[in-house]
């Protein structure tokens, strides 16, 4: 009978980000199929997609239109194949997409507290359901009524996250996570970091991880 392994993945990623929801489902079913044999430590790393965002957002196809220079048209075909990836992974996005850009430096201050201080699991659920309020409700990352809501999804306290969010608690290691992994290389997300040495790069379906897990594992 072989032992069971643990791997260590922080997923690299951004609340505004959809493949990174994508990511995330592929990931929680890959790590499904390959239970018993391989178990897992979920560290969630904090990634600014959009860093100097200001507090009342950006529309989003003014933004993409901004960034990537692409079209209505364009957007609308993005956003169906993101859509259909997305239940092909198992999570729902909002037909309509997200509306606005926000953001998302608050979400990842709580993200970091849950990690700290929150329970085993913790900061794993209070991820999906930032992902779920954003992604699949349009919801603002950026409203403290939404984050507080999430918080007391994932079964947190929300009293205490209602404290770290009138405080710039967490805000010093949030900072210094997101300089470690641009210093690392990680210039997109998601970015998921096995080991602290293998990288798997994008919202991969659920078998692109496991392959990657398994393959990973048995090089001990």
């Amino acid at each position: 009978m072989t032992t069971p392994q643990t791997l260590k993945i922080d997923f690299v990623s951004d609340v505004s980000c959809p493949w990174c929801a994508i990511g995330l489902a592929g990931l929680e079913r890959a790590l499904e199929q390959v239970q018993p044999d391989i178990t897992a430590e979920l560290h969630f790393q904090p990634f600014e997609l959009n860093p100097q965002m200001a507090p009342e957002g950006e529309d989003v196809g003014e933004h993409l239109t901004r960034k990537y220079g692409s079209t209505a048209a364009q957007q609308a075909q993005i956003r169906e194949t993101i859509r259909e990836r997305g239940a092909a992974a198992g999570f729902a996005f909002n037909r309509e997409g997200r509306g606005r850009i926000w953001n998302t430096f608050n979400a990842h201050r709580l993200l970091c507290w849950a990690e700290a201080e929150g329970e085993p699991g913790q900061q794993h659920a209070l991820k999906k359901a930032l992902m779920e309020a954003h992604h699949g409700r349009a919801e603002s990352p950026a409203d403290p009524a939404v984050l507080v809501a999430c918080v007391r999804q994932a079964g947190l306290d929300d009293a205490q996250a209602q404290a770290v969010l009138a405080s710039d608690e967490f805000a010093a290691e949030v900072r210094e996570r997101e300089q470690f992994f641009t210093r690392a290389g990680i210039t997109s997300v998601p970015a998921v970091i096995v080991n602290e040495r293998h990288l798997i790069a994008g919202g991969q379906p659920a078998e692109v991880f496991e392959q990657a897990l398994r393959q990973i594992a048995a090089q001990g």
